[in-house]
């Protein structure tokens, strides 16, 4: 017996074999219950299916607005003033960190002695994500994270230069690598200013940036020597 054809009485069998308007009614009774039923089911199948896009989707594309992965306000542009790289001090001049993001702001201040020069500066500025500013200054939103294996990688103010505690790895105050097992230089998120403000992007990741050479490497590597924290 289909659902979709309900039982009926001995009764109204007798009825409806008999024709008649008392026939045509029952006949109709039937066809609005089928109809129920059917509607009733495709409705469910409905719902179900909506239910399952709507969760592929938020999987897909969460809301991150505010959230890591999302663009995040850093804060004011005057929150992280600019320094040469032998006088970067974690928090007070030329690289700061970011909870939020995860990342550490390094504001290179003009004048910044680099290894390059001309186009050769320009293109590989562009290649590890700097942000040249008005004043003549450089910023860079480095991600925190080791590309060896991930531990969070601590800047040291005693070597002025970036020492993951946990293999060595070491890195640049712009994040080029410098020594360890690191595969490449740190990686980098996307950032912009807006209305006198520091917009880091953490939704894109330029990890791309190989171990720097004398054609690519923008900062000298520091005398200060670097040990075991």
């Amino acid at each position: 017996m289909s659902i979709n054809t309900p039982p009926i009485t001995p009764q109204q069998y007798e009825v409806l074999h008999g024709g008649g308007a008392e026939a045509a009614e029952i006949a109709q009774q039937r066809l609005s219950r089928r109809r129920f039923l059917r509607r009733s089911m495709l409705g469910v199948w409905g719902l179900s299916a909506t239910a399952a896009v709507g969760g592929a989707l938020f999987m897909m594309y969460p809301n991150l607005a505010g959230q890591f992965g999302s663009d995040l306000t850093a804060g004011k542009k005057t929150d992280f003033p600019a320094a040469k790289p032998a006088n970067f001090k974690i928090g007070q001049a030329g690289v700061f960190y970011v909870q939020p993001a995860k990342t550490y702001i390094a504001h290179l201040a003009a004048g910044t002695q680099f290894s390059l020069s001309g186009s050769n500066l320009t293109d590989q500025l562009a290649v590890e994500s700097f942000v040249k500013d008005s004043d003549g200054s450089y910023w860079v939103a480095l991600y925190q994270k080791c590309v060896h294996l991930g531990c969070t990688v601590p800047f040291r103010d005693d070597c002025v230069s970036f020492k993951c505690p946990c293999h060595g790895s070491h890195y640049n105050v712009n994040g080029e690598f410098l020594d360890g097992p690191a595969p490449r230089s740190l990686d980098r998120f996307a950032m912009s200013f807006s209305n006198g403000n520091v917009v880091i992007s953490t939704g894109t990741l330029n990890n791309t940036v190989p171990h720097p050479d004398a054609t690519t490497r923008i900062i000298p590597v520091p005398t200060v020597a670097c040990g075991a924290s």
